[in-house]
This record gives C-alpha cells, structure tokens and sequence, in this order.
C-alpha cells in the first residue's frame, strides 16, 4: 500500500502518495522537533536508505503526519519510531513553510509546526537504523560552524531552520 500523506492540490488538502508529493513539489504539512539537553540538541544522521538526503544530517527528528494526525501527536509518533524516545512533552514553537530541492528530482514545499522539548535526565536514544544512522548532541555555535563550513553534510531544512528561525526555535 502506497505511503499517503496529506498535500495541497488545487487548494484543497487532499491524501497524495509520498514520492508522488515530492516529484511534483506540491506544498504539504510536516513537523520537526529539537530535542535539547542545557545548551545542546540532538541532530541526527539519515540513514542511507532514505529515498531523499541519505546520509545528511538533520535537526532530532522530522517528518509528515498521517491524514487527520494532530502535529503534536506526529512528533511524539516520530521520535518513538525514529529514536526510541518516549515520555516527553513537545513545545510548539512556530510555523515555517519553505521549499527546497532534495536532489534526484524531488522537492520539499513543506508547511512545518516546529515544536522543541527538554530532554529528561536519564533519557536513552535507540535510533532506528532504518530510519537514523548516527546521532550527536551539538551546541548550537557548533552547529552553526559545521553548517557554514560543510553545507553539503546538512538537510535544506535543518539550513532555512538555523540561518531564518533559529531566535525563536531556540528561544
């Protein structure tokens, strides 16, 4: 069964298969998370299977909400499939929408709820292999540093986040 996610066509919001809605750039709901721990986040690795920016590093956690899936609901979803991370409380933090090409043709035209959390002492992360293949905690003048030194090692997204929105996300 094709992998549906909600997107814009003819502004209506309608279920479009996955690839389908980045072949065609069409505008869609996302959601991303900054797990902090003090002054670091957690960023992650893609894993190389992903079918678009394999291998690039992203902000802790990101992705498309089912149809009819409340964001808020979608991010604590995700984390627990991507990283095993369960029993936090997510903070909503502002909406962005940008658009981006991914490579191999495809193209994110994503209108994203951000929301950020503060890990728990004792908190365990158990990536998905499937999904993540490395992940570091970073300051963020560190991360800033790597992204202007290495842009090509970061998702576009993670990009558009540090360089528009980074006072408000980190606030």
């Amino acid at each position: 069964m094709a992998d549906l996610i909600p997107a814009w066509r003819d502004g209506v919001l309608t279920p479009v298969e996955k690839l389908e809605v980045h072949k065609l750039g069409l505008r869609h709901p996302a959601i991303s998370v900054f797990l902090r721990d003090g002054d670091r986040i957690l960023i992650q690795q893609r894993a190389l299977s992903k079918y678009h920016t394999p291998g690039y590093w992203a902000n802790t956690c990101c992705t498309h909400p089912h149809w009819d899936e409340a964001p808020e609901a979608c991010a604590l979803r995700r984390m627990e499939e991507e990283l095993g991370v369960t029993g936090i409380t997510v903070h909503y933090r502002e909406e962005v929408e940008y658009r981006a090409d991914v490579g191999q043709g495809l193209t994110e035209h994503e209108v994203v709820q951000i929301y950020v959390s503060d890990a728990p002492e004792g908190l365990i992360v158990t990536p998905n292999p499937d999904e993540v293949m490395a992940v570091e905690w970073v300051t963020l003048p560190d991360l800033a540093r790597r992204i202007a030194e290495q842009p090509d090692q970061f998702t576009p997204w993670l990009k558009v986040y540090m360089q528009d929105h980074a006072d408000v996300i980190f606030a």
